[in-house]
């Protein structure tokens, strides 16, 4: 149904089932024309590109996202290479030398787990981990445990890279954190982004929103985003030029200036040939007609002829006793099995790779992804057959 969007990507790999989308996805061809187009726009407007990227196409891609999100100021959103360093601008928000409380999950993305890690070294840097199992009790032990400490940060995701489970009502969950703590609140919505429906308008003056092309969106890597909080008064001390585009012809002040809108946390030069593909991808879809909504609606049916599949060639360790899942319409786009250890995951993986079957694993636990490039029917578990 999709298909036709993808032919390079798919063409490149026959054969092979991926169902690593939700890590590497596949690029629509729109993408590889977007690399042309900076390329050529790099050689005919050489350093005046920076005008025309900041004033055209930038504006254009925060646009597109906001409508996604459903976010009222475009201008508040903020392109970085990767979300790890959109985290540290908001890291170095705070005055390391005093005490820092930080509330998050036993499930975020490795890179913000590492840093956290690395962070709490330091005599004065405490952080509290909230297990996200059992998942029906999850959001009420977070916000409870909100409500228990002064906290600076509260980070939490919105579909948790490790099982693919889902907050059910993020405004809601937001809403009652923000009333019981004054923190800043970020989401990492990377596994939300253009998979789930998501409508941010309530909360947009409440939370920084991260996220990026790398996996739903279809933009490849290199261009990440957050949305910042309208009115957002923090100076972070991680800063770049970007920062104060908009002042670079004024005299030069003694006081660091930062930009009034979201590149008050912007870093520094970056390649933007990220940012054409996604640009490029976004409209695409836009005009195409195909919504967050519909591609949601078509990774569901996928997963089910996935499980129906999977049923089928009954598998004594990969079947629906091991997936992690509390419920798929308050899930992500990925599957996760769990199984008994990581060895046999590894081994698993391999034996799927063998078979063409590409997939992810972390642990002991093996992830299934499900994209717009998939074609049910071309769906094939036989080598997991006894």
């Amino acid at each position: 149904m999709y298909q036709q969007f993808f032919q390079r990507f798919l063409a490149a790999n026959p054969g092979k089932q991926h169902f690593a989308c939700h890590s590497h996805h596949y690029w629509p061809d729109v993408s590889r024309d977007a690399v042309l187009e900076y390329w050529d726009d790099s050689a005919r407007l050489v350093d005046d590109k920076w005008r025309y990227i900041f004033g055209e196409k930038v504006p254009q891609t925060q646009q597109l996202i906001a409508d996604i999100l459903q976010l009222p100021q475009p201008e508040q959103i903020v392109f970085a290479p990767n979300t790890h360093e959109l985290v540290m601008r908001l890291l170095s928000c705070f005055d390391l030398r005093l005490p820092l409380r930080i509330l998050t999950t036993d499930s975020e993305f490795h890179s913000f787990s590492r840093q956290l890690k690395r962070l709490a070294e330091y005599d004065n840097v405490q952080v509290d981990y909230i297990a996200t199992e059992p998942f029906a009790s999850f959001e009420q032990r977070f916000i409870a445990a909100a409500a228990q400490q002064p906290y600076q940060l509260i980070f939490c995701s919105q579909v948790f890279f490790n099982s693919g489970f889902a907050i059910a009502d993020l405004n809601h969950f937001v809403q009652q954190l923000a009333h019981l703590s004054q923190a800043m609140i970020a989401i990492d919505g990377y596994h939300g982004f253009m998979a789930l429906p998501t409508d941010l308008s309530a909360i947009a003056e409440r939370i920084f929103y991260l996220s990026g092309s790398y996996k739903y969106a279809g933009g490849g890597e290199g261009c990440c985003f957050m949305a910042v909080p309208l009115g957002s008064a923090q100076r972070p001390l991680y800063t770049g030029w970007f920062a104060e585009f908009g002042t670079l012809a004024a005299e030069k002040s003694a006081t660091v200036l930062y930009s009034e809108d979201g590149y008050r946390f912007a870093g520094a030069t970056m390649d933007f040939t990220a940012l054409y593909r996604l640009n490029a991808v976004l409209r695409l879809f836009k005009q195409q007609g195909i919504s967050v909504g519909r591609i949601h609606q078509y990774v569901q049916q996928l997963q089910q002829v996935f499980l129906q599949k999977l049923d089928a060639v009954n598998h004594p360790k990969l079947n629906r006793d091991s997936l992690l899942a509390r419920d798929l319409n308050q899930h992500g786009h990925f599957l996760t099995f769990r199984l008994g250890s990581a060895a046999e995951v590894a081994e698993l993986a391999a034996q799927l790779k063998r078979a063409g079957i590409e997939t992810d694993y972390r642990g002991d636990r093996l992830r299934f992804g499900f994209g717009l490039y998939h074609n049910s029917a071309d769906y094939d578990l036989s080598c997991l057959a006894g």
